[in-house]
């Protein structure tokens, strides 16, 4: 069964394609979307998809007239870097992309952001074609947002760049480590805590098939996920408004990643405590006390942190908050659950607030 969604944006919109052994027919999407077989294509994927599914890709596109050049980068966010996307460019050149090549995002989260950042910035903007492999990347695949960390904040050098779509292959996910499996989950409950609580009630009874990777739960959890995205995208493109809700939890979360380094904690489980976080807040502008409850069960149950490891330093912590994106005119913006399924954006948090948070985080108890 394959499921299709569109992402409205006039003259770019685009598909969304998921189902099982969609890679197989790789090069039929490509020639049906107007990727030149004349001009060669660079996939970019890490060195844990590669030994999976590269040589399968290549292969399928080279049966279709296509000649593809590939880049395999270290597994991680370390290497969403201004040193690894010189690099990248340099692989570019010298496999002789043109205006007319594109650029090929094999991967999961990391590669689809730094081969996005690529294909933004080569020649001022080439086409870009996205293959997540991840449950985590059902996210971050859509929507267009592509960037590289700096050591002080992440996704700091970025810019929008929508692929021209996105195809999305149910049976890479199997050979998922359970770790990246939960991870992903993350950001599939969070489009559920900002947009559907029937979809959240699902995941809270449907936790244990999607940590087992049963097809037809993901299928349709990954389909509902990537709908919310896709709706929202298509209503506030370059996040002027309405895109800031899919943010949620990640205000504590990505600083929690840059105290980390990038490698302690995964994207998925850093979001999870930020969501917490961002529940115990909303908790505090009085929503029910279910919105912390709730949220606290569904996450737990798709095997996601809800602690703040005690090593962790408040300081640094709201230091790099100060940095992130989502730090503005010396006020905190925090998207804030009012219910299970609804969110608001607090531009005027109060940093005091984000504190006591923080540091209540660190004294969760994870069952």
């Amino acid at each position: 069964m394959m499921r299709e969604l569109k992402v409205e944006l006039g003259e770019r919109s685009y598909p969304i394609y998921i189902g099982e052994g969609l890679l197989n027919d790789a090069s039929s999407y490509f020639a049906k979307h107007g990727i030149s077989a004349k001009s060669p294509l660079l996939i970019i994927t890490d060195e844990h998809v590669a030994p999976h599914y590269l040589d399968a890709l290549v292969q399928n596109l080279s049966a279709g007239g296509f000649q593809a050049a590939s880049a395999v980068v270290p597994a991680g966010e370390s290497s969403k870097s201004l040193q690894m996307l010189e690099g990248l460019v340099t692989k570019a050149l010298e496999a002789g992309l043109d205006r007319k090549s594109a650029i090929v995002a094999l991967g999961g989260g990391v590669v689809g952001d730094l081969a996005g950042y690529v294909a933004a910035s080569y020649m001022r903007g080439v086409k870009f074609v996205q293959i997540p492999t991840t449950i985590l990347a059902h996210d971050s695949s859509v929507g267009g947002k592509v960037a590289v960390n700096h050591p002080l904040a992440k996704n700091i050098i970025g810019a929008f760049h929508q692929p021209e779509f996105v195809l999305y292959d149910l049976k890479t996910l199997q050979s998922l480590p359970p770790r990246d499996v939960a991870g992903g989950l993350s950001e599939v409950v969070k489009h559920g805590l900002i947009w559907d609580a029937e979809f959240v009630a699902w995941c809270d009874a449907n936790a244990a098939k999607l940590l087992s990777l049963d097809p037809e739960a993901l299928g349709y959890a990954l389909y509902k996920g990537c709908g919310v995205k896709a709706n929202v995208v298509s209503q506030d493109e370059k996040e002027n408004s309405l895109r800031a809700i899919l943010n949620l939890g990640h205000t504590i979360g990505h600083a929690l990643e840059a105290v980390a380094g990038y490698n302690e904690l995964q994207h998925g489980e850093a979001i999870s405590i930020g969501m917490i976080g961002s529940a115990k807040l909303g908790v505090r502008y009085g929503a029910p006390q279910e919105v912390y409850t709730v949220t606290k069960r569904v996450l737990e149950r798709c095997g996601l942190p809800v602690v703040l490891p005690r090593h962790f330093d408040v300081d640094a912590v709201m230091s790099a908050m100060m940095h992130d994106k989502k730090f503005a005119e010396g006020t905190m913006v925090f998207i804030v659950p009012t219910a299970i399924g609804k969110v608001e954006i607090k531009s005027d948090v109060p940093v005091d607030w984000v504190r006591e948070i923080v540091e209540e985080l660190k004294l969760e108890v994870q069952r």
